[in-house]
């Protein structure tokens, strides 16, 4: 099967994934469905620590998504090694958890396409962070969602581009 007919597989990835890549995720999953596309791209989540494995999402995460028609229901669980060869897109955060991606990757092949989140929106400078709502102001996880969103449009677009066409 050529990589235009199979699935793509996006693993969104943030330090304890309960806050920004759960959120990235609910909002690609929407985008998927809402182009008809959610049977041929697979979206998860995860973080570059297991502090938070097995949790749900903050609860401040899950009530903006809420707020926005979306539902949260994912599982935290930690990025693993076997996910570079899993995933086709690993879309960091931050340039923090990039690093500790990039790290994982040292020294062995990787089919993932290791980068920034917010590379894929054209109004972000190259580089761009989605900060860490988690201990800063409440208006916080508003912002994350909308900056996840934005990138997530410019990602789907670039998804469909290298899905074969029905």
């Amino acid at each position: 099967m050529s990589s235009r007919e199979r699935k793509l597989a996006v693993c969104f990835v943030c330090l304890g994934n309960i806050c920004r890549s759960p959120t990235a995720e609910v909002i690609l999953c929407q985008l998927a469905r809402d182009a008809g596309l959610d049977d041929r791209i697979e979206i998860d989540s995860a973080g570059t620590s297991d502090w938070n494995s097995g949790g749900p999402p903050d609860a401040r995460s899950a009530a903006e998504a809420a707020r926005r028609g979306l539902q949260m229901r994912g599982i935290a669980r930690p990025f693993l090694a076997a996910d570079l060869e899993r995933f086709d897109y690993v879309l960091a955060m931050d340039r923090q958890n990039l690093h500790d991606l990039r790290a994982l990757a040292r020294g062995g092949h990787s089919r993932a396409r290791v980068s920034l989140l917010r590379d894929f929106d054209p109004a972000s400078a190259p580089g761009s962070d989605v900060p860490d709502p988690y201990s800063g102001p409440g208006d916080g996880f508003a912002r994350v969602f909308d900056l996840c969103h934005a990138a997530c449009v410019g990602l789907l677009a670039e998804l469909e581009s290298r899905l074969a066409p029905r």
